[in-house]
């Protein structure tokens, strides 16, 4: 007889062990039971319900394995806004915005020996040292550049080419210069410096800190006018190291305008006169300054004339014209009892070979 497992037969032919053995490899588990998507009701339920033979069970696995999705999806796309929100309000840039120095300037006027000699553009330039003198941005020249020891090459070009651009809107743009906008000088400042640079635009003053000619060359545009465009300039930029991370670019020009009065002034007139300006300045650059195309602008220091000692420069420049003398313009005595804060008359004299002295015959 066949064994009570064994089919009537016996094992059919093919089969290898008997028939159970081509299941051994299933393993029906609890885990796999319970991940079943089909659950066979029970006789009585399906007796008192006269329910299918099977029910559908709900996904719980899958349920579950949603909702974490999601609340990762939701985890990542806040550390995305964190990140972007960091940042714009980084506390590492705030604190560079509070370490920028504030600029310190000086600016004294030059005061002519006799009458200012006038004439036309071309001839006052030929007689006078800036005759050999470059026009415009090509007078503004850099010197090769050379990695130091904490910035690359690429790194110093780009501060001297920031350092040329910023005398160059600063000193020769002919709107700068006119008393026109100056936002072509104001978006290359570092911006820990705009507001030492708006207050000294908007309320100048012989501080020493808020001179608008500290950070920029303009004149009053009711007395003086361009006479010629082609500005003369001459000068240099060196660079040097001052730090592991700062840059600092000097700059040393005359600048030499031909002037005029303006057209509405009251003693205008058609010849034309020559200015002098000696400009030193030390820019300061950083790595986010490099990066970002601005400079930091940490000492200006002005010389120029023709002008009348007891002229105030901070605001404006106001040029001795052709025929205009400073004899009777002397400086003003200083009083130490006077109220208010205490100034002194800083003023020197054009030697007789600056261009703009009177000319022997």
């Amino acid at each position: 007889m066949a064994g009570p497992g064994e089919p009537p037969e016996g094992t059919p032919e093919g089969v290898p062990g008997g028939g159970e053995d081509e299941y051994r490899s299933v393993v029906f588990d609890e885990s796999f039971v319970r991940a079943a998507r089909l659950q066979e009701f029970s006789a009585q339920e399906r007796l008192d319900d006269h329910a299918p033979a099977v029910r559908s069970r709900r996904p719980w696995s899958r349920a579950r394995g949603s909702r974490q999705a999601l609340v990762l999806v939701i985890l990542i796309a806040l550390a995305f806004a964190t990140a972007i929100y960091m940042g714009v309000r980084h506390p590492y840039q705030q604190q560079a915005l509070r370490a920028a120095e504030p600029l310190r300037s000086t600016v004294i006027p030059l005061a002519p020996q006799g009458s200012v000699p006038g004439g036309a553009p071309a001839d006052l330039f030929e007689r006078s040292p800036a005759a050999t003198y470059r026009s415009g941005a090509e007078g503004v020249t850099l010197p090769a550049a050379r990695a130091t020891r904490s910035f690359s090459e690429s790194q110093v070009l780009a501060a001297l080419e920031s350092a040329k651009e910023y005398v160059v809107r600063s000193a020769l743009d002919p709107d700068v210069l006119t008393g026109g906008a100056v936002r072509s000088v104001r978006v290359l400042l570092d911006p820990g410096q705009l507001g030492q640079f708006d207050r000294s635009l908007e309320r100048p003053s012989d501080d020493g800190r808020h001179a608008a000619t500290g950070w920029l060359i303009r004149f009053d545009p009711a007395q003086v006018a361009l006479a010629d465009p082609k500005i003369r300039v001459h000068g240099s930029l060196d660079v040097s190291e001052s730090g592991p991370d700062q840059l600092e670019v000097t700059g040393d020009h005359t600048i030499v305008y031909a002037v005029r009065a303006a057209p509405s002034g009251s003693d205008a007139s058609e010849e034309a006169s020559l200015f002098t300006v000696r400009r030193e300045v030390r820019l300061r650059f950083d790595r986010d300054d490099l990066r970002d195309h601005r400079v930091e602008i940490v000492q200006s220091y002005l010389q120029a004339g023709p002008l009348a000692c007891a002229a105030d420069p901070a605001g404006q420049l106001r040029p001795l014209l052709a025929g205009q003398s400073a004899k009777a313009d002397s400086p003003a005595g200083t009083d130490p009892y006077a109220p208010g804060r205490p100034t002194a008359a800083v003023c020197g004299v054009l030697a007789p070979k600056a261009p703009s002295a009177p000319q022997s015959p």
